[in-house]
């Protein structure tokens, strides 16, 4: 705990009879209340909720919310996540009463404002993916891709294609990719990547077979490099009988400039939160729409908004894999990439990612100096770097980095992936930050790359909690589990 004045729990801060509202007395007759309150309710003790004025109540949480780091208080260069700034009229706009007080068990007839948005998205999710087969319903990317990989697994299995067990994932890719197809009851093999940072060509030739199901690919990839081979790629799962799926992380890089459906994609999923700027992080809830070639739309989960002469209506494709989600999906974060889409345009997207991937090669070439960047000359919307020669010779690792830049006020990049760095420093700035703030960043890095001792073990230094003994941490014996035990 650093040296501050500890922050108090709101039990602590609890004193009887203290109340932020008093309300009316309850009837004094035992059969007053029970009419009032179900029985099971009147036998339980009264829960034992602090005692506190609301002064105490909004003062403790707002501290409380100082301790954390947020995109509205911090530059948050989370490489692979996409942390950039939530515009806030896009709060406004999804919180307006016809959208969120609406309730999803309502008949189509009476939501036809909040139905003919969904149609809309739909429709330019698939414009902007080049694939028209769309479903909003899954609740996240990672449930976006199980979500693909089970329409693909009805797909072969109508064909009876049923020896088709096997996905294909670079050993590049986000961790969710091997997880999605396990879960989806295939079994998963890594393509290696080559000494660019894409995929090696020959091994990939090497496993594809009649078994080969998919291939699950990241494009840009996760060394924010935009693998200039796709279209091989495609050709040779195609011939191999396969599926292209397109991991959408990183659409955020190529819209309006590169379609996933023309390089050769057959399925995909959208991160609205990512690529759209809808709230990302401390739980949800997310969004995962699924975008797919034309032959592939009949297996999407449903429902489905279509068009009914001059209204909407939900239906479910005509060989639905199911629900994958209840009602509708989350229907509040798909309202934020709606607005996000409509507000931009379509000239627009394609400005928003010219500006990420600007942003990010302008700090590239601010951090080539500081830090070792294995993989390309100039990067996409993020790149990744390498503290492995710092390690070797100040001892200094990617977690001290990522530590002592609390102080200076930046969120840490993401460290330690991909995997195929090593020492792995990974950058975004996103499209929404500014000239003025990269510079500051890269300072911050070049400081701390002359820092030592105190200053770097012991960072953070400005957060209420420090850093736990991670050495101590990494030696402590692995309990092994036992039967019995």
């Amino acid at each position: 705990m650093r040296n501050q004045q500890a922050t108090k729990l709101i039990f602590e801060m609890s004193r009887p009879g203290r109340r932020a509202h008093h309300l009316p007395s309850l009837p004094e007759s035992a059969e007053a209340i029970s009419e009032l309150l179900p029985a099971d309710v009147l036998a339980d003790e009264p829960p034992p909720l602090p005692e506190v004025a609301e002064g105490d109540v909004v003062r403790h949480f707002v501290n409380l919310s100082t301790l954390n780091m947020s995109v509205d208080t911090h530059f948050y260069p989370l490489g692979s996540c996409t942390m950039k700034y939530n515009p806030k009229r896009n709060e406004r706009m999804a919180s307006l009463a016809g959208i969120g007080d609406v309730h999803p068990l309502q008949r189509d007839g009476t939501v036809g404002g909040v139905l003919q948005m969904m149609y809309e998205l739909q429709d330019m999710l698939g414009e902007i993916s080049g694939l028209p087969g769309v479903s909003l319903q899954p609740a996240a990317g990672a449930h976006g891709e199980l979500t693909a990989l089970l329409v693909a697994a009805a797909y072969f299995n109508e064909r009876g294609e049923s020896q088709r067990t096997v996905v294909l994932t670079a050993d590049s890719a986000h961790g969710t990719n091997p997880a999605s197809a396990q879960m989806a009851g295939f079994s998963t093999k890594a393509v290696k990547s080559n000494a660019d940072g894409l995929v090696d060509l020959e091994d990939l030739k090497s496993k594809l077979n009649d078994e080969t199901a998919v291939f699950m690919l990241t494009n840009p990839n996760t060394l924010g490099l935009f693998d200039s081979q796709v279209g091989e790629i495609a050709d040779l799962v195609h011939e191999a009988g396969g599926l292209i799926y397109l991991d959408g992380a990183n659409m955020n890089a190529i819209l309006g400039i590169a379609r996933p459906g023309d390089f050769g994609a057959d399925l995909m999923h959208f991160n609205p939160h990512k690529t759209f700027s809808g709230p990302h992080g401390g739980g949800g809830p997310g969004a995962g729409p699924i975008c797919v070639r034309d032959f592939l739309a009949d297996y999407l989960p449903g429902p489905v908004v279509v068009r009914d002469g001059d209204g909407y209506r939900c239906q479910a494709p005509s060989k639905s894999i199911g629900r994958v989600r209840s009602f509708f999906g989350n229907v509040g974060v798909l309202v934020r990439a709606y607005i996000y889409i409509r507000t931009y345009g379509k000239e627009g997207l394609r400005k928003v990612s010219e500006d990420a991937v600007l942003g990010a090669n302008y700090l590239l070439s601010k951090v080539r100096h500081i830090l070792d960047v294995p993989h390309g000359d100039r990067c996409m919307h993020e790149f990744v770097a390498s503290a492995k020669r710092l390690k070797k010779d100040k001892h200094l690792t990617a977690m001290d980095i990522a530590k002592r830049l609390l102080d200076y006020g930046f969120h840490a990049p993401t460290v330690y992936f991909p995997l195929v760095v090593e020492e792995a420093v990974m950058v975004e700035p996103t499209e929404t930050e500014s000239k003025e703030t990269l510079d500051a960043f890269a300072q911050a890095l070049f400081r701390i790359t002359e820092e030592s001792g105190d200053l770097i073990d012991e960072a953070p230094h400005s957060t209420k909690i420090s850093r736990p003994d991670d050495v101590a941490a990494a030696r402590k014996p692995i309990l092994k589990w036992s039967e019995g035990e």
